[in-house]
């Protein structure tokens, strides 16, 4: 199926590694040109050969400057996706019932929230220009909020509330603004050696082999397994795609069956 992506121009957040670069991968396994941004690179990144821009888009300034810094190589952007994100691991998390106090949350909103949403801002204009498409990495947590630390929840939430009105006024302007929402997924955040997982075991005394095994399960999940970073990135191409012209304003849910919700 030509999903009509060759030789489009795309942005992708957060893309040194897990669901990022899957989404890197698959933009450019579709003939697309990626330009990929993060805090530092990878060794797997940098293997796809997409084109690299560091920053951190939690700073006030951030995105800005990688737009400035992508559209001075090119003034055409086609597709921005948000992928951008992640949460704090602080000790006493899973005592506090605001799992961390003001700084927390705002150190996690502004990963979660506003980096999208000041990139969104500085690339619209050029999106515009293309016609072409936003999409933002949420959570399945944001409709489920006690299986994630509940600041990652509420930004994830407000993310969702940012994709569904911002692709009203969006879509007038011809951008296709949309999210997608994964339950948990393997990826480094989730299960690398400072990972959630790892940090939860530690604090509750368990294994963490033990506690891997079981996490499908304990999050609802029917499938028995946790959600590769490809299935997300399929998910968020085919919304790219010039040939969905009426997903607007859509979340799509990819969580093994953790939703138990119609």
């Amino acid at each position: 199926m030509d999903l009509g992506l060759d030789g489009k121009r795309v942005l992708v957040t957060g893309a040194s590694k897990g669901i990022g670069l899957a989404i890197v991968r698959s933009f450019l396994a579709e003939g697309a040109s990626v330009v990929a941004t993060a805090r530092r690179s990878t060794a797997e990144l940098e293997s796809t050969g997409a084109v690299f821009i560091p920053a951190d888009l939690s700073t006030v300034d951030g995105p800005g400057r990688v737009l400035e810094a992508v559209l001075a190589l090119d003034a055409r952007l086609d597709v921005l996706v948000n992928n951008a994100g992640g949460g704090n691991r602080a000790d006493g998390m899973l005592g506090d019932p605001f799992s961390g106090d003001d700084d927390a949350w705002r150190e996690v909103f502004d990963l979660n929230l506003n980096a999208a949403v000041r990139t969104t801002r500085a690339a619209l204009p050029a999106l515009a220009e293309a016609r072409g498409a936003v999409i933002n990495i949420s959570s399945s947590s944001a409709r489920d909020p006690h299986t994630a630390p509940l600041p990652y929840a509420a930004a994830k939430a407000a993310l969702n509330a940012f994709t569904r009105g911002l692709a009203e006024a969006a879509g007038r302007m011809g951008v296709r603004v949309n999210a997608v929402s994964p339950s948990a997924t393997r990826t480094e955040l989730l299960l690398g050696e400072d990972g959630y997982v790892a940090h939860v075991a530690a604090q509750m005394g368990l294994e963490f082999s033990d506690l891997v095994a079981t996490l499908p399960q304990q999050v609802g999940m029917v499938t028995g397994d946790l959600i590769d970073p490809d299935e997300i990135a399929r998910a968020v191409v085919l919304l790219a795609s010039p040939t969905m012209p009426s997903a607007i304003g859509s979340n799509w849910t990819v969580h093994g069956g953790a939703m138990k919700s119609a």
